[in-house]
């Protein structure tokens, strides 16, 4: 990526008092008591999508809706400038991360509904990521009412689907397609930004790169038999031939979080999901048993590097169990990203962090 050597300049400090007392606390509580009122899944992000075209609407943007799929949709605002400027994108997703309908999520900050408290504003997706869309509309709504006309384009992209969610075997349907699909629609559709800011929750840190993700399935087979003829033939159990799989696995994830380590952080491996059998007919073995990993890759490491590395210790496990019915899959593989330090961009943001808030972002 090319970097630009000139010195970032701070905005002025009058300017900077014009702006932010152009800010209206009133007008961002109640926006974002409507986004987090607005119920908006994976796959239900359509009443959500329909509530930005109209915010950015009304206060002069060029939207455009992306239609990604039947009831689910892209919403872009473009405030146009004067020319001769480059072109900003702020991207947040409407999807949340939960649907607010979970039993076992009982807290005010997992429902779709609004609760302002002690200067605080909970309620689901107002975290990650709806604060953000907030900030961004009312951003550009404070510029405007300071007067300030920009030479690049401020773009302003509220995507669906960006929830770590995929389809998967039975699993299947828009409730499912996550990971990204809005936005991947969104940079194959003529947006074309110069940079973009992701207004991702991040304890207010600059992250300037992130690990990417690889989703691995290891399943092994057994017999299929009732309870009553089983016995003497226990290893032919799938759930215990897992078992034995598992501290190899083991061994393999401790090595990789070790040696894929970048930035100061391990390249964590969770145990995202394990299932076998038939919890309706426990009088069966089970034929099947399936192991579920998120493995998360530096953005160093390219996404077939880590695969080959994972699936060595299959071909290992295949080699000690011919006749076990071994199978190995990766079903995601999100690359992950990185901005060198000295980018304009973020340049621009340590030196104008530092003027308002009086210190530099913390990374």
């Amino acid at each position: 990526m090319q970097t630009n050597t000139k010195p970032a300049a701070a905005l002025d400090r009058k300017l900077v008092e014009r702006i932010l007392a152009e800010v209206r606390e009133d007008e961002i509580v109640s926006m974002s008591s409507d986004v987090i009122n607005i119920s908006s899944p994976t796959g239900e992000e359509l009443q959500m999508a329909q509530y930005m075209q109209s915010a950015l609407q009304q206060i002069g943007l060029d939207v455009t809706w992306q239609e990604v799929e039947d009831a689910r949709a892209n919403v872009v605002g473009r405030w146009k400038g004067t020319g001769g400027g480059k072109n900003l994108m702020f991207n947040g997703h409407m999807d949340t991360s939960n649907t607010g309908r979970e039993d076992f999520l009982t807290g005010i900050g997992y429902k779709a509904h609004a609760v302002v408290k002690d200067g605080f504003i909970y309620g689901l997706g107002i975290y990650n990521m709806k604060g953000a869309l907030v900030c961004y509309t009312n951003a550009v709504k404070a510029l405007q009412r300071a007067g300030i006309r920009l030479k690049g384009d401020v773009i302003i992209a509220a995507v669906a689907g960006e929830i770590e969610k995929t389809q998967w075997g039975e699993f299947r349907g828009k409730e499912y397609r996550g990971y990204g699909c809005g936005t991947h629609y969104l940079v194959n559709h003529g947006v074309l930004p110069d940079m973009c800011i992701l207004g991702e929750p991040t304890d207010m840190h600059v992250v300037l790169e992130h690990f990417g993700s690889m989703w691995v399935r290891i399943s092994c087979t057994g017999i299929y038999v009732h309870t009553a003829f089983c016995e003497g033939r226990e290893e032919m159990n799938s759930i215990r031939r897992m078992l034995e799989l598992m501290p190899p696995i083991l061994k393999w994830i401790e090595s990789w979080e070790k040696k894929a380590a970048y930035g100061g952080k391990k390249a964590l491996v969770n145990l995202g999901g394990i299932r076998g059998g038939h919890a309706w007919r426990a009088s069966r073995t089970p034929e099947k048993t399936d192991l579920f990993l998120d493995v998360r890759v530096p953005p160093t490491v390219p996404m077939p590097d880590a695969r080959r590395d994972i699936q060595n210790i299959f071909l290992d496990l295949e080699k000690q169990h011919p006749d076990w019915g071994l199978e190995f899959e990766t079903y995601v593989s999100v690359p992950g990203a990185r901005i060198n330090e000295d980018h304009e961009m973020i340049r621009a943001i340590d030196r104008n962090h530092q003027q308002i808030i009086g210190k530099k972002p913390e990374r």
